[in-house]
Parts: structure tokens; C-alpha cells; sequence
């Protein structure tokens, strides 16, 4: 399986400081990253180490569902992730991640809502993401689409 890559270039100090990450492997981006604006309510154009694991958690439980959905004798139409990954103080000192919420609605033949839920349930503790962020408490809210 392939290695993928992400480069940070950071100068200064961590309240003053800022830096770029670049999606490396892809050539997607170069995204501007600071302290204050990770820690602040509103972005400012600036991404986040908890932003990018979001990305990362909700295209991979994107792929993780659609297979278990096919796994459970449904077909995926469409499905709507998104993941709000929270930053906030350790007990221990400095920060650390608080918490995941993973919402999925999806557009699914074949399956009913309790089928889909278990799916979803299913697809979250198999998405590799996931099993990477075992420290962290993750929330499913799944529904299908009315």
C-alpha cells in the first residue's frame, strides 16, 4: 500500500508564529497554519492540524461506509459525511482532541434505516481513521435520507 506525504514549513514561536502545510503526495494545496487561529472561534483563511483530520476521517468513512452498505446487500446513491473534530485543554497540560462526531446522511437502496445504522455503526469502528484516533471519543449520528 502507498505512503502518502505532508510537509509543514513553521517559523517563529508558537503564539506568533505561523507556517504552510503542503498536501505533498497529492499537490492538492499549501494551506497557512497558526496557533492563535487553531485556537480561535473563526478560521480566518487558516486550516488546522483538527481540520485536517476531519477531512481525513470523513473521506475515509465515506469509502469505509460504501462498502458496508454494499457488504449488507445495500446500494450507496449518495452519502453526506461530515466530521467536527474538536480541540481543547488536557487534564495533563497543553491540549489534546476532545472529542469526533462523524454525521453521515444517506441515499441507500435495499437497506432499511435500522440496516443503515448498523452499517454506519459498523464502518466507523472498521475505517482505518478511526482505528488510528482509538484515543479519542467518537460520536455517530446516521439517518437516512427522507
Amino acid at each position: 500500500m502507498p505512503t502518502r506525504t505532508a510537509r509543514t514549513a513553521w517559523n517563529g514561536s508558537l503564539q506568533e508564529g505561523s507556517g504552510q502545510v503542503e498536501l505533498t503526495s497529492s499537490r492538492a494545496g499549501t494551506y497557512d497554519v497558526s496557533f492563535p487561529k487553531r485556537a480561535a472561534d473563526d478560521a480566518g483563511g487558516a486550516t488546522s492540524p483538527e481540520e485536517l483530520i476531519a477531512a481525513a476521517h470523513s473521506a475515509c468513512y465515506a469509502m469505509s461506509l460504501s462498502n458496508e452498505i454494499a457488504t449488507a446487500g445495500g446500494t450507496p446513491q449518495a452519502l453526506d459525511v461530515t466530521a467536527d473534530v474538536t480541540l481543547g485543554p488536557d487534564p495533563d497540560g497543553g491540549f489534546r482532541l476532545t472529542g469526533i462526531t462523524l454525521k453521515v446522511v444517506g441515499e441507500v437502496e435495499g437497506l432499511d434505516e435500522a440496516g443503515f445504522r448498523a452499517a454506519a455503526e459498523t464502518a466507523k469502528q472498521g475505517c482505518p481513521v478511526s482505528k488510528a484516533l482509538t484515543g479519542v471519543e467518537i460520536t455517530l449520528e446516521a439517518s437516512l435520507e427522507a
